[in-house]
């Protein structure tokens, strides 16, 4: 196999033997060739990272929310990484005067706020296990979270204190002690001390410690600095500790990544805070902020007030999801749909030449000055006007929609791929790299990775084209899941990860995921259906939001419900003279024949075989979501669960073809 020129091989491939499948060579980052960077002279936890940072840059900005004067909101007020430590340390004291001793369980639920930050980094300070609760997963997984967990003191955003409350009497064995980010009510107090636990308001508990000094207790490298639960797709959710290894190593990996292609952090940088702090990516990338002394600033919790934050924060660094990404992209697409012909001309020629540049091998910024300076300032604009890089994570990002911000966003768009379970960043996409488009990138440069072969999906990693299921090894493992060693053993197998994800290795040393490798059945003539493949490439139907395939061991063919675009529904409908709302459309058989064709066309083109194609469908006008608990909040399918929801239509689906 040729030189990936992004990766150095460190171990041979191994061929298959004693039933276990061949693995292909193990690989790690260019930018890792002399070893892997060591972790930052005496930072050995979490705490160390904010602990440093505020004797290096005291009255840097750390902490910002925007300020609401009248009902109207403002400017964005800040708080020091002085002001923030002063802050923490009281917190420390008073959930220690709690009793709550090192290695206790603190709960944290809620949006982002500084409050959140502070909770966590008290739990730092006192080598207690962060837990955060999440908002997207209803009161049974709040009830989960806290019993499994045994949560003994829980931080909770005002409006959230009712579903906290909800939990009782089952909580209330492990549950003390409640504090609030802001106040607490008169019923809220009585409910709670009906139960014997104490409630406080955030001005009140800072105050509860105050003649008590605690000393913070020495924290170690293999210290669990947070216990966080994954929304698993399947069963209850499971419970990933983190160590302070962990995200030391990351930090340092990320460090020298950014370092290696002229793109380090330093103080002047500055973050939007809204994508869930309950999860890794959001949670490490703080964590990278706070090391360099730069500043945080929080969302309004409201998604539709979003580019408002951003255009008064001006970020320089923007982490999102593809659904957020997609919005964008929808927006821009609608602006330039209603603009006048000139407009739309002048875009088009301007995103063709640039384009075409940047695929010559230009830099984004040299590739058409003039266009930016004309065409895409507006864009950048529209985002503070001080994004220089745009990074995507948790899910797949469509290739058109990052393909189109790289062009037209003026700054870098790079897309990562990590699981909770690896501490999030473990490949990432590398700046000015046209051809990296649709892959995840290279590995970090702190992580060893290999694919193993899938022989019942076909994939096999000693081929010329290498794929199979992507296995990491490193520091930045997690180290188990919390009283789940069944389950640990299942996904670490000697030191390496088993992530699901079937990955292929693209010849310049990316990734590209194409597959699950659970999501996996076989039809009753004995093909198997590797079905997550088979919803990327329907996904390329321009006319569909979403698409979830589904088929059993029972049936010889696939059916599937479709989320239909409603513009190009409606233009359809139009065209072709049909009548009716997008809801009667939906239920329109002309409607499902249309979708049907566009389904089966795009199958002819990437030459699926037959028993691949979609003989049926229902369209859905409601888009999957989560408060029907069909996805979960990182926008993956729940297939058990979208298969109890739509069971009767697929049972009709079925029937209706025989």
């Amino acid at each position: 196999m040729a030189q990936r020129k992004f990766l150095i091989e460190v171990e041979p491939a191994k061929e298959a033997k004693d039933g276990r499948p061949s693995i292909g060579p193990v690989y790690r980052s260019i930018f890792a060739k002399d070893g892997f960077p060591e972790p930052i002279e005496g930072m050995d936890s979490c705490w160390d990272i904010f602990r440093m940072a505020v004797e290096k840059y005291p009255d840097n900005r750390m902490l910002g929310r925007r300020e609401v004067v009248n009902g109207n909101p403002g400017k964005y007020v800040w708080l020091t990484y002085k002001e923030v430590y002063d802050l923490v340390i009281k917190l420390g004291n008073s959930i220690r005067s709690c009793g709550v001793e090192e290695g206790g369980r603190c709960g944290i639920f809620g949006s982002n706020c500084p409050e959140w930050v502070m909770s966590m980094e008290a739990c730092n300070a006192h080598g207690l296990h962060c837990v955060p609760i999440y908002d997207t997963l209803g009161a049974g997984a709040v009830e989960f979270i806290i019993c499994h967990a045994e949560v003994t003191i829980a931080f909770v955003e005002e409006k959230k204190i009712p579903e906290v409350l909800k939990t009782f009497p089952n909580t209330t064995q492990y549950l003390r002690t409640i504090v609030s980010f802001g106040k607490v009510t008169p019923e809220q107090r009585e409910e709670v001390q009906k139960f014997g636990l104490a409630i406080y308001s955030w001005d009140e508990f800072l105050l509860l410690g105050d003649n008590n000094q605690y000393d913070l207790p020495v924290k170690k490298k293999g210290d669990i600095c947070t216990i966080m639960y994954t929304s698993g797709t399947t069963g209850d959710p499971k419970g990933v500790m983190i160590s302070n290894n962990s995200i030391v190593t990351l930090i340092a990996g990320v460090k020298r990544l950014l370092e290696s292609v002229n793109e380090a952090l330093n103080v002047d940088d500055v973050y939007l805070s809204y994508l869930p702090l309950a999860h890794i990516f959001d949670r490490v990338i703080e964590e990278c902020f706070i090391k360099h002394g730069a500043s945080i600033g929080f969302w309004r919790g409201d998604v539709k007030l979003l580019i408002e934050d951003i255009g008064e924060l001006k970020p320089t660094v923007f982490c999102a999801v593809p659904r957020v990404l997609d919005r964008i992209y929808t927006g821009l697409q609608q602006k330039l749909a209603a603009g006048g012909i000139l407009k739309k001309s002048m875009f088009g020629f301007a995103y063709s030449y640039k384009l075409n540049n940047m695929k010559k091998g230009s830099k984004h910024e040299e590739a058409s000055p003039l266009c930016d300076k004309i065409v895409f300032s507006k864009v950048k604009a529209g985002l503070g006007g001080n994004v220089r890089i745009i990074l995507s994570g948790a899910a797949p990002l469509a290739t058109h929609v990052e393909a189109f911000l790289r062009v037209v966003a003026c700054c870098h768009v790079l897309q990562g791929y990590g699981l909770t379970e690896s501490c999030a960043g473990t490949f990432v996409s590398l700046p000015n790299k046209l051809d990296m488009l649709g892959t995840v990138g290279p590995p970090v440069p702190n992580v060893d990775v290999c694919l193993e072969s899938v022989p019942e999906m076909e994939y096999d990693a000693l081929s010329s084209t290498p794929r199979g299921e992507i296995c990491i090894r490193g520091d930045t493992l997690f180290s188990g899941y919390y009283k789940r060693e069944d389950l640990t053993k299942e996904v670490l197998v000697d030191g390496w990860l088993h992530t699901g994800d079937v990955g292929e290795w693209q010849p310049d040393g990316s990734m590209k995921i194409i597959d699950r490798k659970k999501n996996i059945f076989k039809l009753s003539q004995g093909e198997y259906v590797a079905v997550e493949n088979l919803e990327n490439i329907y996904g390329l139907v321009p006319d569909i939001d979403s698409i979830w395939v589904y088929g059993n061991s029972f049936e010889s063919f696939l059916v599937a419900v479709v989320n239909p675009n409603k513009q190009a529904l409606e233009r359809w409908a139009e065209e072709k003279g049909v009548s009716g709302d997008f809801n009667s459309l939906c239920e329109n058989p002309k409607a499902k024949e249309y979708i049907l064709g566009e389904l089966s066309r795009i199958g002819k083109e990437k030459k699926l075989k037959g028993f691949e194609f979609i003989k049926a469908v229902h369209l859905d006008p409601e888009p999957f979501d989560m408060d029907r608990d069909l996805l979960t909040p990182t926008f993956k399918k729940k297939r058990p669960q979208l298969q109890k929801y739509y069971q009767h239509l697929i049972d009709n689906m079925y029937k209706s073809l025989k």
